[in-house]
């Protein structure tokens, strides 16, 4: 289930990236960040865990405790759509970040650019891919046409 996996990757990296990526000199331990730039980081990093958890949740929570199987199915959609709203909403914000007046994606004493572009959007792009190859596994697969 390729697709599951897909979804797991973007709610385990939400789990565990802001804290990798974000508890050290450059973010939490940099004493150049007032204590209120720490708070909403220490903000970001907690929503991060709490999206990465629902992504699991969601991703894996199954549908079948129904006497009907089409409302367990309608329930596995429902729930795979709602993990992968949750599985790309850290990707997106951090995505538009970017667009805040005086927004730097890194300071200037670590670098430049954007660097995680790519990583953010790719994970994004994991969640809906996910979600996707779920819906059609759910959907009885790719048929051919006559």
């Amino acid at each position: 289930m390729l697709g599951r996996l897909l979804l797991s990757l973007s709610g385990i990296s939400q789990i565990l990236g802001p804290f990798i990526a974000d508890f050290n000199e450059t973010h939490v331990k940099n004493p150049n960040w007032p204590p209120h730039a720490r708070f909403h980081n220490g903000q970001t990093m907690s929503m991060g865990l709490g999206l990465g958890l629902a992504t699991l949740y969601f991703t894996h929570r199954h549908g079948y405790a129904f006497s009907s199987p089409s409302v367990g199915v309608a329930r596995e959609k429902d729930s795979l759509m709602t993990a992968a709203v949750f599985g790309s909403l850290y990707w997106l914000t951090g995505l538009s970040a970017i667009l805040y007046p005086g927004s730097l994606a890194v300071d200037p004493e670590f670098g430049e650019g954007f660097p995680q572009f790519w990583l953010f959007l790719g994970l994004a792009a994991a969640s809906w891919g996910g979600w996707g190859l779920e819906i059609i596994r759910l959907n009885g697969g790719l048929k051919k046409r006559s």
